[in-house]
């Protein structure tokens, strides 16, 4: 994956809209600053709207990547 260790993980595999960017959310808002949050799922609306709604929050996308079973790992950085 990548060199950054999440802190947080999200796993909303087999969600759909809206759980998977409410559960993100949730998880940035505990997050400290310089924390990394890890978001697994398989929702394909999801995975392009968690990215536009890291750049709106000001946080930062660190990684996006296919797993296997259509499963993505998004890494952000709050």
């Amino acid at each position: 994956m990548s060199e950054n260790k999440a802190d947080f993980i999200v796993d909303v595999t087999g969600e759909t809209c809206p759980i998977p960017l409410v559960e993100m959310r949730k998880a940035v808002m505990k997050a400290a600053t310089g924390q990394v949050i890890e978001v697994i799922g398989t929702h394909g609306a999801s995975r392009k709207e968690i990215p536009m709604a890291v750049k709106s929050l000001g946080l930062t996308l660190l990684a996006d990547r296919d797993g296997e079973d259509h499963i993505w790992h998004l890494l952000i950085k709050k």
